[in-house]
């Protein structure tokens, strides 16, 4: 098919995949509140017919990610809104219009507010804080090693959720999480085990704020804490498959110069939660090279002169995976600050999956970046923030 600039028709839901794609993955990193961004960038897909048939992700990407694994194409994107709308859902301030407020400090006062009631009081469907505060907790209490309780949110994705199609389906998942005991990064993949609400619960429980989660006889912590993208698991896998990957990032690495102490805080949660996405793809741009390298040295070899290990080492590097890698990063806005990802205000939930939406549309109009590289190229990547002259 034709990879030329993507103009579905209103409604069009027809899956497909570029010409030499075996698959299309979605890879999702941790950001709290930011996460509608991720779901913005899935209605743009969905609405173009580019299906996932792998999605990992880190904290809110997991669960982003579990619901749209487990549900079918035609309910994915009704779900991730009932979700957004469920968890959004509290006013910040009764019958008052937050699109009424004009100017950056204004607007950072209402998302302020936002985000301490968030702290305050939780939010619906998510979490709640935990009675008696775990301050005066004694230790070793279940109640005592965090600030609130998840139970609301496994409630929500059990109603949102359909384990056993996602148990049985053909779209991979998997969830990023760190040992509590070893410090371990660690990956639940439905190619490996059954996967459940904990296994999305356990990837985004970050601490102290939500509760470390118990699957078997280990805890499990928010991945973010080792790292807040699961790209490398991805790469890792990849096998010899060709695959289009979606990157959304949430925190990105590069910003301007802080201007005030708002500034800073934010920016230094930016480059503390960034995925580096561009440091991973780059050691895989430079492994793949020396592939290429090995397997033109082995191929001047005769077969009869090679060992048993260079033979299989030979058969191995035939056939190298070719990746496109679309990198998503979302946009800090002029009136956001360090709160930005415990902001769960309604308005700002609209407006980041506007971004994400509108970043996605603009990134499927460049035709020639849905294309899988050459096989000297292996790896490419591309991103509508970063686009040469």
């Amino acid at each position: 098919m034709d990879a030329g600039p993507i103009s579905p028709q209103p409604g069009s839901r027809q899956r497909w995949r570029p010409e030499g794609c075996d698959q299309i993955a979605l890879v999702l990193q941790g950001g709290g509140a930011l996460g509608a961004y991720q779901a913005g960038v899935y209605e743009a897909l969905h609405e173009a017919g580019l299906e996932p048939d792998w999605i990992a992700g880190v904290s809110i990407g997991s669960i982003n990610g579990v619901i749209i694994a487990g549900n079918p194409p035609e309910k994915r994107l009704e779900k991730l809104r009932e979700f957004w709308e469920t968890i959004t859902a509290r006013p910040v301030i009764p019958f008052f219009d937050p699109g009424l407020i004009d100017g950056d400090g204004p607007r950072r006062a209402f998302h302020s507010l936002s985000s301490s009631l968030a702290a305050l009081l939780g939010q619906p469907g998510f979490f709640e804080p935990r009675v008696p505060n775990p301050w005066l907790a004694p230790r070793g209490a279940q109640g005592a090693t965090s600030l609130y309780t998840t139970e609301p949110l496994r409630k929500t994705l059990d109603r949102l959720v359909d384990f056993e199609l996602l148990n049985q389906s053909d779209v991979r998942y998997a969830a990023g999480a760190v040992n509590v005991a070893t410090g371990n990064f660690y990956f639940f993949d439905s190619a490996h085990q059954r996967i459940g609400p904990e296994h999305a619960m356990a990837s985004g429980a970050l601490p102290p704020a939500l509760p470390m989660v118990r699957i078997g006889t280990d805890y499990y912590w928010d991945g973010g804490v080792v790292s807040n993208t699961p790209l490398q698991h991805l790469l890792e896998h990849a096998k010899s498959r060709n695959m289009l990957i979606f990157q959304v990032d949430l925190f990105g690495a590069r910003g301007p110069v802080p201007r005030d102490m708002y500034d800073v805080a934010a920016r230094q949660k930016d480059i503390q939660y960034s995925s580096r996405t561009r440091m991973v793809t780059d050691m895989f741009m430079r492994l793949h090279r020396e592939k290429v390298m090995m397997r033109q040295i082995l191929g001047k070899v005769p077969e009869g002169d090679l060992s048993e290990d260079e033979r299989r080492r030979k058969q191995e590097l035939a056939s190298l995976p070719e990746i496109a890698l679309l990198h998503l990063i979302y946009q800090q806005k002029a009136h956001e600050c360090e709160n930005k990802d415990y902001d769960f205000s309604a308005s700002s939930m609209h407006s980041h999956w506007k971004s994400g939406y509108r970043d996605t549309k603009a990134t499927l109009q460049h035709g020639e970046w849905l294309k899988m590289p050459s096989e000297e190229q292996g790896i490419v990547m591309h991103d509508i923030h970063h686009v040469p002259d």
